[in-house]
């Protein structure tokens, strides 16, 4: 069994305590600490179901699967969070999402497996399909925030009604960027495993031990019913307590929003890419940490926006323009260095130094 893995059976052990700690009423610290330690292995519980269904039910279904449980966790806290009218922290946990998988997944992933290969390569175009679409998506939500901050007098509807017609054509955007990548230039995702079938018996014996599956597909959509249900409880104890447990550990909302809460839904995603990059298998690496921003910005963002008009909730796309300004940063050197589908560990490094910045700028953001 892989580390990763004992890890995140070790931290299942969170699941009766932070029940437990809600229902005997304890701190609100210790039940936003052992609820975020909970959803760390439920969140790779339905990654790992998510997948396996994915192979049962063949490529271009499986591909769509993935496609929308793919941030399932960081959807159901922000859906909860929404519900709850913590608009604030909904809209930081957006950009945080896009920012840490930016920069801290794809940092991590070209920094250590840049320490074991001295260059590791993707599919340029592939990157350069990603990159254009994460400018369309930076483009979508600057603009509702620029329109706010240029003007006087914008009401809360108008801002609304315009966030709401913007999140309709992303969907739009989402829905083509899955059929150019599942139907119509398939050949340019694949050409990347084409690659690697290539390159000896190391990585054939890989490539096998990836594709060996077990357990029916009822199985797995237990498994995935099961932990996504227990996500949203906990999820809910998150939330509830979300507030007093930052104040005590002196966190501002936006820090809490921007930093905390996606690092703690993305850790089972993060430990992927990770793995995968220290395997030089970087296209799939490139793939899980940009695949996940756009997901964010083309899904899950309008998603939020439509499911604020069902909860009564004011939900827009106007962030504030530091939260902006921090995913333009993240995008513009995000798709810098990746253009050339190449990297190495300096690259990484490159990366992790501007999440870090970034991270501090937002602690120190009064």
């Amino acid at each position: 069994m892989k580390a990763k893995d004992i890890i995140f059976l070790l931290l299942l052990v969170f699941i009766p305590i932070s029940v437990a700690a809600e229902t005997l009423h304890w701190d609100s610290l210790v039940v936003f600490l052992t609820a975020a330690a909970a959803i760390v292995p439920l969140a790779a519980w339905m990654g790992t179901a998510t997948e396996e269904i994915a192979a049962k039910v063949g490529p271009s279904l499986g591909g769509l699967l993935n496609a929308t449980f793919g941030n399932a966790t960081e959807l159901i806290v922000a859906l909860i969070a929404l519900k709850e009218g913590l608009l604030g922290v909904v809209k930081s946990s957006l950009a945080g999402s896009i920012i840490g998988n930016l920069l801290l997944v794809m940092g991590l992933s070209m920094f250590l497996g840049g320490l074991r290969y001295k260059s590791q390569t993707f599919q340029p175009v592939v990157a350069r399909v990603n990159a254009s679409s994460m400018n369309l998506a930076v483009i979508a939500l600057l603009l509702p925030t620029a329109m706010n901050f240029t003007s006087t007098g914008i009401g809360i509807e108008l801002s609304r009604e315009l966030s709401t017609a913007v999140a309709v054509v992303l969907i739009g955007v989402y829905a083509m960027t899955l059929l150019f990548s599942m139907k119509t230039h398939t050949y340019l995702f694949d050409a990347a495993i084409a690659n690697k079938e290539g390159d000896g018996a190391i990585a054939a014996g890989e490539i096998e031990e990836e594709e060996e599956h077990g357990g029916s597909i009822w199985l797995w959509v237990g498994v995935l019913l099961a932990a996504t249900i227990a996500v949203a409880f906990e999820s809910e104890f998150l939330v509830t307590s979300l507030e007093t447990a930052t104040e005590q550990l002196g966190f501002s909302e936006l820090f809490t929003g921007v930093i905390l809460l996606p690092v703690i839904g993305n850790a089972a995603e993060h430990a992927t890419a990770v793995t995968v990059a220290m395997k030089n298998k970087m296209d799939l690496s490139v793939s899980v940490a940009v695949g996940s921003s756009l997901q964010i910005a083309l899904f899950v963002a309008p998603v939020l926006v439509l499911a604020g008009w069902a909860f009564g909730q004011p939900m827009d796309l106007n962030f504030q323009p530091f939260e902006i300004v921090a995913i333009a940063v993240s995008v513009l050197i995000a798709n810098s260095i990746s253009s050339d589908g190449e990297s190495n560990w300096l690259e990484g490094l490159l990366l992790l130094a501007a999440y870090v910045v970034l991270a501090l700028s937002f602690f120190f953001h009064p």
